[in-house]
């Protein structure tokens, strides 16, 4: 992580860039977080990492160690099951809502959505494959037309980062993500918003048994 510049709040930087350590792996699980430290590599004072860290405390990103500080809280099947159960809710209302829309720019920003994907998987790059599924999922809640869709789901989908990153990193296979992705944005750009919500529960669905799976196995093999 590099020195802040200002132009934001203090608080509000620091917070940013720990967002962006924890999702990309380069703070992975279980990472102590210490004050002193992180203030001297951020290059600011002890107060707004301070209240950062409080800020990922509620979003359920860090957890507190006593005296000792924070670390980054676990990613395990049980914060699968409750971040997915929850995105369950949020991606089905937003591709029936797109579905319905008459946004002009849906087809257009949908298959400039999947062209990302694409372009990510063949990249192989971990960011970029994060990067675009949730530009794929954010494209949608846009088109549903319901402005508090995004801030309502903020913090599950910061967890949601945090696994997709941890699956992706495992190698297992991509290509079904983006498969079910052609299929909601096929409904959705038809306007059927009954399918395009099931075909987006299902996805969410099928990630959340993947994910537990995978995590299942890891565990096995480590045992």
């Amino acid at each position: 992580m590099e020195p802040l510049s200002g132009r934001k709040s203090l608080t509000d930087e620091v917070h940013d860039r720990l967002v962006d350590a924890l999702c990309s792996g380069a703070l992975p699980p279980g990472t102590p977080l210490r004050q002193e430290a992180l203030a001297e590599e951020l290059n600011v004072s002890r107060q707004p990492v301070l209240q950062a860290l409080g800020l990922l405390r509620r979003g359920g990103l860090v957890e507190p160690m006593g005296r000792r500080g924070y670390r980054v809280a676990p990613v395990d099947g049980k914060l699968v099951r409750h971040v997915y159960d929850l995105r369950e809710a949020f991606d089905g209302l937003a591709a029936r809502l797109a579905a319905e829309s008459n946004a002009s720019d849906r087809e257009s920003a949908l298959r400039a959505a999947i062209s990302q994907g694409h372009h990510a998987l063949g990249s192989g790059d971990t960011a970029k494959l994060v990067a675009a599924d949730v530009a794929f999922h954010q494209t949608i809640y846009r088109l549903s037309g319901n402005p508090l869709l995004p801030e309502a789901s903020a913090v599950v989908w910061l967890q949601i980062r945090r696994v997709m990153h941890a699956y992706i990193q495992t190698g297992y296979p991509l290509d079904p993500i983006w498969t079910e992705h052609q299929a909601i944005a096929d409904a959705i750009c038809v306007g059927d918003g009954k399918r395009a919500q099931i075909l987006a529960v299902e996805h969410s669905r099928n990630a959340k048994h993947r994910l537990v799976s995978n995590m299942k196995d890891t565990d096995h093999q480590a045992n």
